[in-house]
């Protein structure tokens, strides 16, 4: 068995050196990507520890006494975590809701136009806001909405209106920042769902066409299910995000006025701290986040292959 065996390891290992012969440019241009993960995403994983120690900056994260669970009970028993906490999955549930299906409509929208100059100008407009850092849409924000000197309420006083308070009621406050997030991504992610309509087979729509389908019909049983696949990974995804929020966006928004329901984890974790000097703190309200990140994630991947989905994995 041996003897038969060495020409067929030997023809494998010739196979294996011709192919990396002819691919070797590919793998060494993966070596830096690989670098940087490694350098910049899984070594500072191991400083996780902190979250379980009294961390002392002068000693170090190895170096410090160990604390347990002390951080994780600090927190817990916090009533500002569990309102920033609560903060959190309520924007990100409304962003989820509402900001999800926007970039699908509106590529759908685009898809459909058929002056090709109107439609590549009309794409440019709406993703050019995500180029924008959220300091300068704060600053429009600010120009437009404010109670006084805003665009808006300038135009309401004038009409014999009264000055809606954009920005320090609560209720509205959610909404602008809603509204606002919808404003800035709707065209970037809408571009995901158009280069996904593009793979689409353009035979099935002239089946569709010649069965008699309109415009509509052929979006409901040709484009959406040929998306489909994007559209359920893309969702995954948003629902694995469904704890993590970015800190620019709540912090340049919020005020005193609307703490109660402007204050997520990230600024709390910002201003409770890092500002306080709790970096234990900050590790373990972290290591939270990211678990509960994963449950959610690993929930709707499972969900999805059980709605007949491939899922992420």
């Amino acid at each position: 068995m041996s003897v038969q065996k060495l020409p067929m390891n030997r023809m494998i290992s010739e196979k294996t050196t011709k192919y990396f012969m002819r691919t070797w440019q590919l793998y060494g241009m993966l070596l830096l990507p690989i670098a940087f993960f490694i350098i910049f995403r899984y070594l500072p994983m191991t400083n996780i520890v902190m979250a379980f120690k009294n961390y002392n900056m002068f000693k170090g994260v190895w170096e410090s006494e160990w604390a347990g669970f002390v951080w994780f009970n600090k927190a817990f028993t916090s009533k500002d975590f569990w309102n920033a906490f609560r903060n959190t999955l309520v924007l990100n549930a409304l962003d989820l809701v509402i900001g999800f299906p926007m970039p699908i409509l509106m590529a759908l929208l685009l898809n459909e136009l058929i002056f090709r100059r109107f439609k590549r100008v009309t794409q440019t407009i709406a993703y050019l806001p995500h180029f924008l850092s959220w300091i300068i849409i704060t600053g429009i924000a600010f120009q437009i909405l404010a109670p006084r000197s805003g665009i808006v309420n300038i135009a309401l006083t004038r009409m014999g209106f009264d000055a809606i308070e954009f920005l320090s009621d609560p209720k509205l406050w959610i909404m602008t920042y809603v509204m606002l997030g919808l404003w800035k991504e709707v065209g970037w992610n809408a571009i995901i769902y158009l280069a996904a309509i593009t793979g689409i087979n353009p035979e099935l729509y002239e089946s569709a066409e010649i069965d008699g389908a309109g415009r509509f019909r052929k979006i409901w049983h040709v484009t959406l299910p040929g998306i489909r696949n994007t559209i359920v990974v893309l969702l995954i995804l948003s629902v694995g995000r469904i704890v993590g929020i970015e800190f620019d966006r709540p912090f340049t928004l919020q005020n005193t006025a609307v703490m109660e329901v402007a204050d997520v984890i990230s600024t709390y974790v910002y201003r409770v701290g890092i500002k306080g000097l709790q970096f234990s703190l900050t590790a373990a309200v972290g290591l939270f986040q990211s678990v509960i990140n994963v449950i959610f994630l690993l929930i709707a991947n499972e969900l999805a292959k059980r709605t007949g989905e491939h899922g992420i994995w």
